[in-house]
């Protein structure tokens, strides 16, 4: 699939203690995308953040850091962002943050099959 010129990138912020039908969340939203066919998708580890609870996360506390913010970031043509975005937004129904921004691709660049 070669993908250049505008697309959408979609964001997802969740808690890494987040769940979908006995999956950590963010996996969840990562398998489902590969299922339905986008380009790809990278979860991102956050060191410290907050949410609508106003609640920090951090690993910078004694404890074991608690419910790290996780990102996932998909980047697609906009039919595909589209067509993905009901069923993300059922999957982060109980909290979470989903985010889409106008991007220019500049190239995507799968890795070419091993020669055989």
């Amino acid at each position: 699939m070669k993908i250049e010129g505008e697309g959408r990138l979609l964001r997802i912020f969740v808690g890494e203690n987040e769940s979908w039908q006995g999956k950590p969340l963010y996996e969840a939203i990562i398998h489902k995308v590969k299922e339905h066919g986008l380009a790809g998708a990278t979860a991102l580890r956050g060191i410290a953040g907050f949410g609508a609870d106003s609640r920090i996360h951090t690993t910078k506390i004694l404890r074991l850091a608690e419910n790290l913010p996780v990102v996932v970031e998909i980047v697609d043509k906009t039919e595909h962002i589209e067509k993905i975005l009901p069923i993300l937004d059922q999957m982060v129904s109980t909290e979470g943050l989903i985010t889409i921004e106008k991007v220019d691709i500049i190239a995507y660049r799968p890795r070419l099959a091993e020669a055989e």
